[in-house]
C-alpha cells in the first residue's frame, strides 16, 4: 500500500521500528516538500515489501559503483519521474535516506545522494564520505554526501 507523504503534518507512518523515526520521518517530509514545491509532484512511498525492484536497482548501482552494501534494512522506497529527471529513493530503519538522480537526456547529472536523519552515526559503510550540514525545519539538521554515477544504469 502506498503512503502519501504529508509534509504539513509529519508522521512515522511506515517508519515506527526506526530507533530515529520522527527525525526520518522529517527527513521523508522534508523531501517530500522539496518535490512539491518545485515540481508539484505528490510525494508516495512504499513499504520496502511491494518495492523490492526500486530497492535492488539502487543497491545495484551502490555495488557496483563502490562497492557499498547498506548493512540496515530497508523499510520505504519510492521512484517517479519530474520533468526529465528519474529518481529512486530508498528509506532505511536506521535513518538513513539514499536517493538516485538520472537525468534522461545524454550526458545529463547522475547522482547517488545519501542523506542522514539528525542523531544517526554515520554508517560504517558510509565513512569514507565527506558529509555536509543542512538545517531542515521538518527534520532538524541534515547531513549530506554524494558521488556522480559513471555507468549506465
Amino acid at each position: 500500500m502506498t503512503y502519501e507523504v504529508d509534509f504539513a503534518t509529519v508522521s512515522t507512518t511506515g517508519l515506527e521500528s526506526s530507533p530515529v523515526a520522527s527525525v526520518l520521518a522529517g527527513l521523508r517530509a522534508n523531501e517530500a516538500r522539496y518535490f512539491k514545491n518545485k515540481y508539484d509532484h505528490v510525494f508516495t512511498v512504499s513499504p520496502a515489501a511491494d518495492a523490492q525492484p526500486i530497492i535492488d536497482y539502487v543497491h545495484r548501482i551502490l555495488a557496483e559503483e563502490r562497492g557499498i552494501v547498506i548493512s540496515s534494512p530497508a523499510l520505504e522506497a519510492t521512484a517517479f519521474q519530474v520533468e526529465n529527471i528519474k529518481m529512486a529513493y530508498v528509506f532505511y530503519e536506521s535513518g538513513l535516506s539514499v536517493n538516485v538522480m538520472w537525468t534522461v537526456d545524454e550526458g545529463g547529472k547522475r547522482a547517488v545522494g545519501f542523506k542522514l536523519s539528525d542523531g544517526m552515526d554515520v554508517p560504517e559503510e558510509l565513512g569514507s564520505f565527506k558529509f555536509a550540514r543542512q538545517k531542515s525545519k521538518l527534520a532538524g539538521t541534515i547531513r549530506g554526501s554524494y558521488f556522480v554515477i559513471k555507468g549506465d544504469y
